[in-house]
């Protein structure tokens, strides 16, 4: 495989890692490391990170290294603000769109969250997490608005990397809500559907900043 795409293949991966909260902010990438786990090169692996560099989600270090760059309160509120004008605005045409295939496939991302959480693969949950947001996004229908929300560099609000009982209370209310949003969509109610989108986005930014403290 050329290097450009063993550096493309790393910088999906990182970014995905990066945007699922699978790790901590602050952390370093070593390089040897992340190129064994990936299977690539170190050069792919430093090409990666120097992309995910330009694109603000990490930073170098005082002495050198890339680290993933900390959002700040201020950050984590636009952020919230911006998830709720883009998934809202795709639930709505999504909404029109809905078929009982599609809702099947979100009840099936639920249960792949519940499952990942169950055996204890908490990055599985984080990853299944992200799923289903985008595809309430596929779902509008609409390529130039996935293509914006995936090019913005998105992150989760919740940063549960161990599982504490308050951890756990944490994902199996994300779970809840997740169903309480496909419900809504089953049974045809776009408010009650765009209600409980928005409450998720409140209670996950309320998490984060809990986090940070």
């Amino acid at each position: 495989m050329k290097t450009d795409s063993l550096a493309s293949k790393a910088f999906t991966e990182l970014r995905k890692k990066i945007l699922s909260k699978q790790l901590p902010d602050n952390t370093r990438f070593k390089e040897d490391e992340w190129a064994k786990k990936l299977g690539v090169s170190r050069m792919a692996v430093r090409e990666a990170l120097t992309r995910l560099l330009g694109e603000d989600l990490v930073v170098l270090g005082e002495k050198g290294g890339f680290y993933i760059r900390p959002l700040n309160p201020s950050e984590v509120h636009e952020i919230r603000q911006l998830r709720e004008v883009m998934e809202l605005g795709a639930l709505r045409l999504a909404f029109k769109k809905m078929t009982e295939e599609k809702i099947s496939t979100l009840e099936k991302i639920c249960d792949d969250y519940t499952g990942m959480i169950g055996k204890g693969y908490y990055n599985g949950a984080l990853e299944a997490d992200m799923k289903f947001h985008e595809t309430l996004i596929e779902y509008s229908g609409n390529n130039k608005l996935l293509h914006v929300y995936r090019s913005s560099h998105i992150p989760l609000f919740h940063q549960k990397l161990g599982y504490s009982n308050k951890d756990a209370d944490d994902y199996d209310q994300t779970d809840l809500e997740h169903r309480q949003i496909v419900n809504a969509l089953k049974e045809h109610n776009l408010g009650l559907a765009e209600q409980k989108l928005s409450q998720h986005f409140a209670r996950g930014e309320a998490v984060l900043l809990e986090t940070d403290e």
